[in-house]
């Protein structure tokens, strides 16, 4: 069945251009970290991995809630979906058993394991995942990776109110069969299980305890590791889950978990050997020490096709005017950027969607200081403003790099633009709260593949109220060639219909790209086992550390 999937996938993806990173990079190099302020030592056979929060203190750890790195990364080893990454990196069955696909490919059949336990010793069935696909589509729960599911029949009418939860195309045919219909074929779809937002729920807790994800008294999950501990704003403990089905596997004893917001402070305990992973995804490596690790050889460079970008919330002036984003796009010099702070050698952005998924040429529009000075004017003779309003540029005050280059933007557009830009630094957070209720003006952006298709890029500025849309634009047109990409079933055409979509979005210009991809780290030599899958996932199932 495995042969027969990749066989349907490569008629529809270019599942060639990645796979080259997902082989050879994402298993067995590196390592997790932990703890800071109080490090966890092995005693005994006892294996613990010291690990950081980037970011800080999770968000949430709801997999039906989540939408931030760190909060996957505390999910994913406490849950596990139908799929999952295995240790060579590639997509395999995990809660699945196996499936078959119809004929016209758009009929799921998922038949379940019949010995994976929740870890309050309940067994996982079908009804579980179709209670937490239809919760996360629920309005009422408000998930922003909710559009992750609208492949399926009728979730995307249950979704915006449009139709009802019994329309919704997945249903537990027993307790270990669940059957899924998509809306058109999607060769992605068996990929997308792996993702958070699918994992199975426990129906009970959820119903019994609201805040169940809070703390660990009712924290059930299913995966590799149960959380013992959370300490809110200091540290989360997880431990090996005794029930997991496939606890053979799991090595690792416990993972200290701790939340260091300040990049040198994590740094130092890293060089300290008080974290046992320096760098992504524990923390984002400071802009100061990167020349020095990369002279000495010891950067690694994970795979993942991102894009760092300025986003423009569109509903608040000045930026609701196309000409002023693009005035403060055109105006950009990215190079001096990725040279001066990136240091990475990653390519300057003119495209929202990465190179390496070959949708482009990345040449969508070019920098020019003279044409924005012009958009800035007839920007603002349109608004009816003679000068520039004051406006405020947001980032994540954790990130050194995000300072860095807010800094460095900042003197950019005073300089080509003679616009005085505020900058300022929130708790992370706060930051990514503040974006998904619009309360900004323009802020930084970073976006990164959930899955190995260009829609991944340009479904989320389908509409204005998919909640990852920090923008809240959307345009008609663009909507209907999204559309139109979901049901093209030749590649080359399919591939036409996003490349017109994503040129309306550089026109529009809701997000003005910076650069692509940097996430560096540093070698470990006795953290093995870490995955980093290529499209930007994290998990320490197959973790060990040498003593």
């Amino acid at each position: 069945m495995r042969k027969r999937m990749s066989l349907i996938l490569g008629c529809f993806l270019l599942l060639q251009v990645l796979a080259g990173c997902s082989s050879s990079e994402t298993a067995v190099t590196n390592k997790p970290n932990d703890q800071a302020s109080q490090p966890t030592q092995p005693t005994g056979k006892e294996m613990v991995l010291n690990w950081n929060a980037d970011g800080g203190e999770p968000p949430t750890a709801d997999p039906g809630l989540a939408s931030d790195g760190t909060s996957f990364d505390v999910i994913t080893a406490c849950f596990e979906g139908l799929t999952r990454y295995g240790p060579d990196g590639k997509i395999a069955n995990a809660i699945a058993d196996s499936y078959t696909v119809s004929e016209d490919l758009t009929t799921y059949t998922f038949k379940l394991k019949t010995n994976a336990l929740w870890s309050n010793g309940d067994s996982v069935t079908a009804h579980d995942f179709e209670f937490a696909w239809k919760r996360n589509l629920d309005p009422k729960t408000a998930s922003e990776y909710a559009y992750m599911l609208y492949f399926i029949k009728g979730a995307e009418e249950f979704n915006t109110g449009k139709g009802s939860q019994e329309g919704v195309g997945v249903k537990a045919l027993d307790d270990f069969t669940l059957e899924v219909k998509l809306n058109s074929p999607a060769p992605f779809f068996y990929e997308l299980t792996a993702f958070p937002t699918l994992f199975p729920l426990h129906k009970k807790t959820l119903e019994a305890h609201p805040d169940w994800a809070a703390s660990p008294d009712n924290y059930v999950g299913n995966g590799p590791f149960k959380m013992e501990l959370w300490e809110h704003k200091n540290k989360i403990v997880l431990v090996k889950n005794e029930k997991y089905h496939d606890k053979d596997a799991v090595k690792l004893n416990k993972i200290v978990w701790s939340m260091i917001t300040d990049t040198n402070t994590a740094q130092a305990l890293f060089d300290s050997g008080d974290l046992d992973w320096g760098g992504h995804p524990s923390y984002v490596l400071p802009v100061d020490v990167i020349p020095a690790l990369q002279d000495e050889g010891k950067i690694v460079m994970a795979p993942y096709p991102n894009t760092v970008a300025v986003t423009f919330n569109t509903t608040m002036p000045p930026f609701t005017n196309k000409k002023i984003r693009q005035a403060f796009s055109y105006s950009i010099q990215r190079q001096p950027l990725v040279d001066g702070i990136v240091q990475t050698g990653v390519p300057a952005a003119f495209a929202w969607v990465p190179p390496s998924m070959q949708l482009s040429g990345n040449d969508y529009f070019q920098e020019d200081v003279d044409k924005a000075k012009q958009l800035l004017a007839e920007g603002l003779k349109e608004l009816g403003l003679s000068t520039m309003p004051e406006v405020t540029y947001t980032y994540g005050s954790g990130d050194d790099r995000q300072k860095k280059l807010a800094e460095a933007l900042q003197d950019q557009w005073k300089r080509s633009l003679g616009v005085d830009v505020k900058i300022s630094g929130l708790e992370e957070k706060v930051f990514l709260q503040n974006k998904r209720a619009k309360n900004y003006q323009f802020a930084y952006r970073n976006w990164g593949a959930d899955f190995n298709d260009p829609i991944n890029f340009l479904e989320i500025f389908k509409d204005k109220t998919v909640g990852t849309n920090d923008a809240a634009w959307e345009n008609d047109r663009y909507r209907e060639l999204i559309v139109q990409s979901y049901l093209e079933k030749d590649l080359t055409k399919r591939n036409a219909i996003m490349r017109e979509a994503e040129t309306i979005l550089m026109e529009e210009m809701p997000i003005a790209p910076v650069y692509y991809g940097a996430r560096p780290y540093i070698k470990n030599d006795k953290v093995k086992g870490f995955l980093i899958n290529p499209f930007g996932g994290r998990d320490f199932k197959y973790t060990t550390i040498e003593q």
